[in-house]
């Protein structure tokens, strides 16, 4: 061996065993557990309760603050948990050091819960060869699986629980896994179906340090990559018709972004409680109404295929709890219904056989809806790819309602799921003097407060729900009209130029048109 060589790296395997030693000395104030080669007692079931420094794991506080950390009785599924909690703002970190990985990807998951209000409580991976990875804990009351991915070179790799909390701040977690595999989401979307009215009227867009630009552009540049417009046959204002459809396709498609394109079959809003007919529509026979979804279908999609935006999904309706085109397409005709979104997916496909189909209900929460619904879809022969929600946490219950329904529905129907549709207010108080939809404090989410860090915490603890669907059947998330802005004249009735906008304390621009922190969250993983 070259001298020179063997000097190199002898001095090379003794740096690495310093770092080594480093990594797994004592801190000070730290309570210490050996270094294992897979994650070990992940229910917290070989200590009593009360145990600071569980068996497996090291606790940690620079303030000396170890006693914030302990097991107690009331697991999620063994008898016992992790706690953070203190009567006094307290910091402290339970972890547990891993060694002698293989490399590659790896993915953690727990079942958590916390009362919110810390300054940060996350689990996280670390001084694994690669970025940190970490993920918040949401507010709430019943448990949550979570998951964070990261990949593994070198070897090692620490599992971390950290608060930094007030008094009377906690969190609970328990039965941890860290096997291989990654996690993350394909769909990170943004609704822009107002937004060609909205600049049509006026409406302008600044980057969060007040740059004016183009909000497809803006929203693309903090990480959405998906665009969705709606579609309705012939609106009194025009707008959401297939001409004003293809211009803001095209702007989503310049910035490199996928296009979702959703079909209400209506002149007007279509949802669970309206479906109404187009007009050009309202005395057509059953067999005529099929036609007319095909070709509607049809006309808008070779549109869009024709001038180079080919769209990646489609929903056929939207938020059809109840079926579409009543009377004859409501669910007390099912055979009807399936007829007619039968129409639709076939016009889909023989335009573009891939494009991604997707059924949209409302009602996120509610897996006996889904399951009835979807059961009678699968019965009817509906082929389809993505089974779509919307979930508003002011309306459609828990997050861990909406975490049940994911992970049943996905497994019993073997599909991705899709949140099309979510959001949550930076504020209360209206812009343009029309009553918001939500304007009460009553009507919050628990825990998540009418504030930019509120509607932060709402987007990133729904994007971690969808990710912790099992299988990697979350598909992602869709903020709805994030660009929905107080404009005079472009409001909830497309009849009434008159008409308020409810909607502008749920944007994801501010009330002088600024990018708030929560289309961040669109970056994530």
């Amino acid at each position: 061996m070259h001298p020179v060589r063997s000097r190199i790296r002898l001095r090379a395997a003794a740096v690495a065993a310093a770092l080594a030693a480093l990594l797994l000395a004592p801190l000070p104030g730290a309570q210490r557990a050996e270094a294992a080669a897979a994650l070990t007692n992940t229910g917290f079931e070989s200590d009593a309760t009360g145990t600071a420094a569980p068996a497996g794991w090291s606790t940690y506080s620079a303030a000396g603050q170890n006693a914030a950390s302990f097991t107690e009785a009331g697991g999620h599924s063994g008898g016992y948990r992790l706690s953070h909690w203190a009567s006094t703002a307290y910091k402290v970190e339970t972890y547990q050091y891993l060694s002698g990985l293989a490399d590659g990807a790896y993915t953690l998951s727990a079942w958590v819960r916390s009362g919110g209000g810390q300054n940060s409580a996350y689990l996280a991976l670390r001084n694994c060869g690669s970025a940190e990875q970490r993920t918040d804990l949401p507010v709430t009351s019943t448990w949550i699986r979570i998951v964070t991915p990261i990949k593994v070179t070198g070897g090692a790799c620490t599992i971390s629980v950290n608060s930094d909390a007030n008094a009377g701040n906690w969190i609970n977690v328990d039965d941890l896994t860290f096997t291989s595999g990654t996690t993350g989401l394909t769909v990170k979307g943004v609704d822009l179906s107002a937004l060609k009215k909205s600049e049509d009227l006026g409406g302008t867009y600044r980057s969060s340090t007040g740059t004016t630009g183009d909000a497809v552009a803006l929203l693309k540049g903090a990480g959405a990559n998906y665009g969705r417009l709606k579609v309705w046959v012939n609106p009194a204002d025009g707008y959401n018709d297939k001409a004003r459809v293809l211009a803001t396709a095209r702007k989503i498609k310049a910035q490199g972004m996928k296009l979702l394109v959703d079909f209400h079959y209506s002149d007007i809003w279509a949802d669970p409680g309206a479906q109404t007919k187009p007009a050009a529509w309202s005395g057509h026979s059953y067999g005529q109404l099929k036609t007319d979804v095909y070709d509607h279908t049809y006309d808008v999609l070779n549109a869009l295929k024709a001038q180079g935006t080919t769209a990646d999904m489609v929903q056929i309706g939207n938020e059809i709890n109840t079926g579409m085109l009543w009377p004859e397409g409501s669910t007390s005709n099912w055979s009807q219904l399936a007829g007619l979104l039968k129409s639709g997916i076939s016009a889909a496909k023989t335009v573009s056989s891939s494009t991604q189909i997707a059924l949209h209900l409302a009602h996120g929460g509610d897996n006996a809806l889904y399951r009835t619904w979807f059961d009678n879809a699968t019965a009817q022969g509906v082929s389809y790819d993505v089974i779509a929600l919307s979930f508003y946490g002011y309306w459609h219950g828990a997050l861990s309602s909406l975490q049940a329904n994911l992970d049943d529905i996905s497994a019993r129907y073997g599909k991705k799921v899709l949140v099309a549709e979510t959001a949550y207010p930076f504020r209360l108080d209206s812009e343009d003097g029309h009553e918001n939809i939500i304007d009460l404090a009553g009507e919050l989410v628990a825990g998540y407060p009418a504030s930019s860090a509120g509607q932060s915490a709402w987007l990133r603890d729904v994007m971690n729900v969808v990710e912790a669907v099992p299988n990697g059947r979350g598909l992602g998330v869709v903020y709805w009209e994030p660009a929905w802005t107080a404009v005079t004249g472009n409001g909830w009735d497309p009849a009434d130029p008159a008409s308020g906008n409810g909607w502008e304390n749920q944007a994801l621009f501010d009330y002088d048109s600024r990018l708030l922190p929560a289309a961040a969250w669109l970056a994530h993983r």
